[in-house]
């Protein structure tokens, strides 16, 4: 499976104890998101809503299984809402 590298941003760092840097063996976003809650539960309710996440720089929504290149930088941010 493809190491990532996983940055958290926002407040979601008060649910992980303060750490914002990850790295896991993921296939796709979905799979990073279970690694995050597998370490620290506390987070997962605060995954599946209001999120974007960026791969490489390129930002998705709603793409859970969105794969993951080798050596990518996934960042989770707030999701920025348009009007």
């Amino acid at each position: 499976m493809p190491l990532a590298n996983v940055l958290l941003t926002g407040n979601l760092s008060q649910f992980t104890g303060g750490q914002t840097q990850f790295q896991f063996d993921a296939r796709d976003i979905r799979g990073v998101m279970k690694e995050l809650v597998r370490l620290h539960p506390d987070v997962a309710p605060h995954l599946e809503e209001g999120l974007a996440v960026a791969i490489n720089g390129e930002i998705f929504q709603d793409t859970w299984f969105e794969p993951i290149p080798e050596g990518a930088e996934v960042t989770f941010m707030p999701a920025i809402g348009g009007g």
